[in-house]
C-alpha cells in the first residue's frame, strides 16, 4: 500500500480505435495483437492482470480482446481434448460423464453436445435482484481471462462470442441468488452463458431483450457446445470475483474520502493535532496507521483552525484514533486485494486440462473459500469505517466546542441535523447485522457429493451492501462537517479542505433553517461518489 493509492487520482488517456473493433471477430489472429496494442482495449491472456487495469476497464469503458498467445493456447487445448474424445478409452468428469452425484454415469459420444446444453439450461436457476451491469461486465471479462490460459478445453468460437458480447454491450441478465460458492458460481455463470445458446435475457444499450433477438440483430448463430464447454463456462469463481473487484474499487475510493472527510470533521470539531504526531505512530508501526496519520497531517497542513491555542487536552476516540481505525481498514484492504488479484489471475474451472503433460485432472479449484473469508473481512473492515464516521457525526451535532445543538440556528424551532444522525445510526446497525460472516456457514448439496461449500456468493452480495451503506454514512458525515465548519467562520481550514468545502457548497448550500434534507443527503452521496482528490504531498 502507499499513500498515493489512497490520496491521489491516477488517470490514463485512452483512444478509441474503431478499426480494431471492426476486426474483433475476424479470424485473422493478427487482429488480436493489434487490438491488444490499442489503449482502448484490455488484452487478456496468461499475463498478470493488475487492479489498475480492472479499474480502467470500467472507468474508461474499455473493450477486451484475447491475445495471439491466448488464441493458440485455447486452440491447442481444444485439439488435445478432441483427440482424447476420439480414442474413447477414458472417463473424464463432466466431459463424458454426468455431473455432481451423477459423476459415474457415462454419456454416449453422440449425446455430448446435448449434455453440455442440458447443463447450462438446468443450472440457470438464479433468483433475487439482477446483478449490477458493471459487475456483469467484470464477470464476462474474468470468464474470458480464465479461459484464455488454455486449461479449460473450450473452442475458440465460444471465447470470441463472449468477447463480442462484451464489446457490443450485450450483457446477460444474471441474478444475485443461486450460488453456494463452491462448485463454481453455478447458477450465476449459467445465466451468463445462456445467451451463447440464444437463451435467457440480455441488456443491450440500457434495454432488456430476449437473447434470441440480439443474436438476430448481430447475425450471430447460437454456439454448438462441444465436450467440456458447459462445465468450463459455469465452473469458476467469476461471480464472487467480479463482486469482490467491484467492492474493492468502491472501497478504495471510500477509504480516500473517509480520510478527507474525517480531516474536515477534525477541524470542524476543533481537534488538537497532537494525536497525529509521527513519533506516536513510529512506535506502533502498522503500515496503514502510519500512512493515515501522514495523510491527515497533509490534509490539515496550513489550517488556521488546527493551530489555534488554548484547546482541550484530548479529543474523543472517533477523532483521536482515526489513524488507528482507518489505518486498520487500509491494511485489510491491501490483504483482500492481494487475494483477489491472485484469484482473478487463476484458472478456477474443473476439470483442468494440461495438453503438454497429457493430463486431464479433476480437482476443486472452483471452491470459493479464499474469497469467502476475505469478502467477510472486507465487509467488517469497511463497516468499521462507517461505524467511526457515525460517531464523528454524533459528536458534531452534540452542541460542544462552540457549535450549536444539531448544527442549526435557533435549535428547538429548527431540528437541523438531528435526524440525519438517526439515519446514520440505523445504517450502522444494519451493517453490524450484515457483517455476520457468511464463510462460517455451509450446507450439503448434490446428494452430499458437495458436502462443504464456501457461501462466498452470499459474502459477496452482502459485502457490496455494506460498502454502499458506508458510502451513505460518510456522506452524512460530510454534510455535518461542512455545516459545522461554516459555524467556525471567518476562520479558515487548510487549502485542500477549503477546496473540498467550495466544491461541496456549489452543490449543497448552508442550512439556515429546516428544509427537505433527503434531497441534500442524496446530493451528498452523489458528490462523494464523484469527488476526486487532486493532490497530496
Amino acid at each position: 500500500m502507499n499513500a498515493r493509492r489512497f490520496g491521489v487520482t491516477q488517470g490514463v488517456l485512452f483512444f478509441i480505435t474503431p478499426f480494431f473493433y471492426r476486426h474483433l471477430s475476424n479470424s485473422n489472429l493478427f487482429s488480436y495483437n493489434m487490438i491488444a496494442m490499442s489503449y482502448n482495449y484490455l488484452p487478456l491472456d496468461r499475463n498478470w492482470l493488475h487492479f489498475e487495469q480492472v479499474k480502467h476497464l470500467l472507468d474508461f469503458n474499455q473493450q477486451v480482446s484475447i491475445t495471439f498467445d491466448a488464441h493458440e493456447r485455447i486452440e491447442a487445448c481444444r485439439a488435445y481434448l478432441d483427440s482424447k474424445m476420439q480414442d474413447g478409452q477414458g472417463l473424464y468428469y463432466g466431459i463424458n460423464t454426468g455431473f455432481g452425484f451423477l459423476q459415474n454415469v457415462q454419456i454416449d459420444a453422440s449425446s455430448i453436445e446435448q449434455l453440455q446444453y442440458n447443463l447450462l439450461v438446468s443450472h440457470a436457476c438464479g433468483l433475487g435482484e439482477e446483478v449490477p451491469l458493471d459487475i456483469v461486465k467484470l464477470m464476462l471479462m474474468l470468464k474470458i481471462k480464465s479461459l484464455s490460459y488454455g486449461h479449460s478445453g473450450v473452442q475458440i468460437d465460444t471465447v470470441k462470442r463472449l468477447m463480442e458480447m462484451y464489446n457490443n454491450d450485450v450483457l446477460p441478465v444474471i441474478y444475485t441468488q443461486g450460488s453456494l460458492g463452491a462448485s463454481g458460481d453455478l447458477a450465476p455463470l449459467s445465466h451468463l452463458s445462456l445467451p451463447l445458446l440464444g437463451l435467457g435475457e440480455v441488456v443491450h444499450q440500457g434495454k432488456k431483450y430476449p437473447s434470441s433477438e440480439i443474436l438476430t440483430k448481430f447475425q450471430w448463430s447460437p454456439i454448438s457446445l462441444q465436450s467440456k464447454e458447459g462445465l468450463a463456462l459455469i465452473n469458476g469463481t467469476q461471480f464472487m470475483s467480479a463482486y469482490g473487484l467491484y467492492c474493492l474499487k468502491k472501497a478504495e475510493h471510500l477509504i480516500q474520502m473517509a480520510n478527507l472527510v474525517s480531516a474536515l470533521s477534525f477541524d470542524a470539531f476543533d481537534c488538537i493535532l497532537e494525536p497525529l504526531n509521527p513519533s506516536i505512530h513510529q512506535i506502533r508501526a502498522h503500515k496503514g496507521q502510519v500512512e493515515t496519520a501522514s495523510i491527515l497531517r497533509s490534509y490539515l497542513s496550513e489550517s488556521a483552525i488546527a493551530v489555534q491555542p488554548g484547546k482541550q487536552v484530548q479529543d474523543p476516540y472517533s477523532f483521536r484514533c482515526i489513524p488507528q481505525v482507518h489505518g486498520a481498514t487500509m491494511d485489510a484492504f491491501e490483504h483482500v486485494l492481494s487475494v483477489f488479484m491472485r484469484e482473478v489471475n487463476s484458472v478456477t474451472d474443473n476439470p483442468n486440462i494440461f495438453p503438454e503433460e497429457d493430463l486431464i485432472v479433476s480437482g476443486g479449484n472452483f471452491h470459493g473459500q479464499p474469497l469467502a473469508l476475505v469478502l467477510d473481512y472486507l465487509a467488517i473492515a469497511m463497516s468499521e469505517l462507517g461505524n467511526i464516521s457515525e460517531r464523528r457525526t454524533y459528536q458534531l451535532i452534540s452542541g460542544q466546542r462552540g457549535l450549536p445543538l444539531f448544527l442549526v440556528k435557533n435549535p428547538g424551532l429548527n431540528s437541523g441535523f438531528m435526524i440525519p444522525q438517526y439515519t446514520a445510526a440505523g445504517i450502522v446497525s444494519e451493517n453490524k447485522q450484515l457483517c455476520t460472516p457468511a464463510s462460517v456457514d455451509s450446507i450439503s448439496s448434490s446428494n452430499n457429493q458437495e458436502d462443504h461449500v464456501s457461501m462466498g456468493a452470499n459474502a459477496a452480495t452482502k459485502c457490496l451492501r455494506v460498502i454502499n451503506n458506508v458510502e451513505k454514512l460518510i456522506s452524512i458525515e460530510l454534510m455535518s462537517a461542512a455545516q459545522a465548519l461554516d459555524f467556525r467562520r471567518p476562520m479558515k481550514s487548510s487549502p485542500i479542505l477549503e477546496e473540498l468545502m467550495a466544491s461541496f457548497r456549489s452543490v449543497i448550500s448552508f442550512n439556515e433553517v429546516d428544509r427537505y434534507l433527503h434531497e441534500d443527503m442524496v446530493a451528498s452521496i452523489q458528490f462523494l461518489r464523484g469527488y476526486q482528490i487532486k493532490t497530496i504531498e
